[in-house]
Parts: structure tokens; sequence; C-alpha cells
């Protein structure tokens, strides 16, 4: 292989893992093993990945229900090496136009995470409840928080 065919690898390499747009879908799990939820939550898309502290986070939540929701609430907790540290709650609506019909949507919340949160792995309790608290839906997925994000940087 050539010198220059060697390079053009590299810089294909080099690109591909720190330039390219940092988004990844994420496990998440239900919160309860025997639960069978109305509204099925099946992906969780998280900009930039890891979270960077000071800076804004996108969560995007694909999903799927049966029947239209008219309103409810999205409870946010989030716990840090099992501590409980954070808890908030947005309006259904203000996130995505209601009533939502039934078939796949997609929730989108974005977040500013405070320059004093400690990097590391956090756990995050998500649920979505109708506007008479009835539980439709609760997962549970992890983020990182670094000091700063590397994508972009060079």
């Amino acid at each position: 292989m050539s010198m220059a065919a060697i390079t053009f690898t590299n810089i294909l390499i080099f690109s591909f893992f720190f330039l390219s747009p940092s988004v990844y879908a994420t496990d998440i799990r239900y919160c309860g093993k025997e639960a069978d939820y109305e509204v099925k939550i099946y992906r969780v898309d998280i900009s930039p990945n890891p979270v960077t502290r000071g800076r804004p986070a996108t969560f995007s939540l694909s999903a799927f229900t049966e029947k239209a929701i008219r309103g409810g609430k999205l409870d946010i907790d989030v716990s840090y090496f099992g501590w409980h540290v954070y808890s908030d709650t947005h309006d259904l609506c203000t996130e995505i136009s209601c009533p939502v019909p039934p078939g796949d949507f997609v929730i989108s919340h974005s977040q500013l995470w405070p320059v004093f949160t400690p990097p590391g792995s956090y756990s995050l309790k998500l649920k979505i409840v109708d506007a008479n608290r009835r539980q439709l839906s609760c997962i549970t997925f992890g983020i990182t928080i670094t000091f700063r994000s590397f994508v972009g940087t060079f």
C-alpha cells in the first residue's frame, strides 16, 4: 500500500470517529418488567452524547401509541450513583402538539446541564402520565456527562 493510501485511510478513520455527529441511541429499560404500557417508547436519541455540562442536550424519544393522548406530563428523575439529585416535570403539550394522534410520534426535550454538574454516569427515569395522572409509560436509561465535548474541537 502506498504512503498516500495509508494517509488517506488514517484521515478517513479519524474523521469517522472524531468529526461525525455525536447523536447516539441509548439503551432503555421499562420500569416494570410485567408492565404493559399504553405508550411504547422504542428509542431514545441523545445529542450530544456524551452530554457536556454547561451546554444543552437534546433527548428525542421515539414512541408509539394506539390511543390519542389529549394531554399530560413528562416526569423526569435523575440519579447519580444511586442518589436522587434532580426532578423536573414538563407539560406534554409544550413538548409535542396535542392531541397526539394514534401511531408513531417523537418527543424532543432540551435540557441545560449546569456547569457545576459533576462528570460521570447518571440514571434517568422518565414517566409519561396523562391528564388524569395515569401512567402511560415509564423508562430508565443512562447518560454520561463530561467536562467538555471533543466533537468538532480539532
